[in-house]
């Protein structure tokens, strides 16, 4: 895309070449992060909890922000009443509270879902794999972030949101993500919860790119 885009690549904090996060992520950091960097007609792409931040940061400045395309957020509360969207959220936050502590059996599931490369078996997690957990251990709760999404959907921004096709629980929660902010909706299958690895993603963003006023 760079050959006809502009790219910037916003790396969280705790994500080299970023600085450490001071304890644990934090949506409300990130939101602060990202708000410094919104220009005019900027096209605002977001994957998981980084999700949370970038709503934060464009609702209180839409007019900033040109599109807005959201990759399988964690924004549990838009569907309260699903008892796998509530599961999904219970792994979620036994990972930031409890870390590596956490149930074997349990963390592993919850980090299938998030496209861990895990090994076949019970074996060791990896030492990557148990880098990201530890970065995670100590997060803000996804469950608090509450980013005003009606000021999203009063402006009009334009929003395109994308899932993976591995979870009915994300797959219902992006559904809700779409129509509350009256956005695009799209599955694009093959890479998991790393959608922007799938078949036709970049297509898929550039025709989306193109439509926005």
């Amino acid at each position: 895309m760079a050959r006809r885009w502009t790219v910037l690549l916003a790396h969280r904090r705790g994500y080299p070449p970023s600085p450490p996060a001071p304890a644990g992520q934090d949506f409300d950091v990130d939101a602060d992060d990202i708000a410094g960097l919104l220009a005019a007609d900027v096209h605002v792409v977001a994957h998981s909890y980084g999700v949370l931040g970038t709503l934060i940061a464009a609702g209180r400045s839409p007019e900033r922000v040109r599109s807005l395309t959201l990759i399988e957020p964690p924004l549990y509360f838009l569907n309260p009443d699903d008892p796998e969207v509530a599961e999904l959220e219970r792994l979620g936050d036994e990972v930031l509270t409890l870390g590596l502590e956490m149930d074997p059996a349990r963390l592993r599931a919850f980090l299938r879902l998030a496209g861990a490369p895990l090994q076949e078996g019970e074996g060791p997690l990896g030492e990557k794999v148990e880098r990201g957990v530890r970065r995670a251990h100590g997060s803000r709760l996804t469950g608090e972030a509450r980013p005003d999404l009606s000021a999203i959907r009063d402006a009009a921004v334009p929003v395109l949101v994308l899932s993976g096709a591995h979870s009915p629980a994300i797959e219902r929660i992006c559904d809700a993500l779409a129509a509350d902010l009256r956005g695009e909706r799209d599955v694009l299958a093959g890479a998991g919860h790393f959608v922007a690895a799938a078949p036709g993603f970049t297509e898929r963003l550039e025709a989306f790119f193109e439509r926005a006023p």
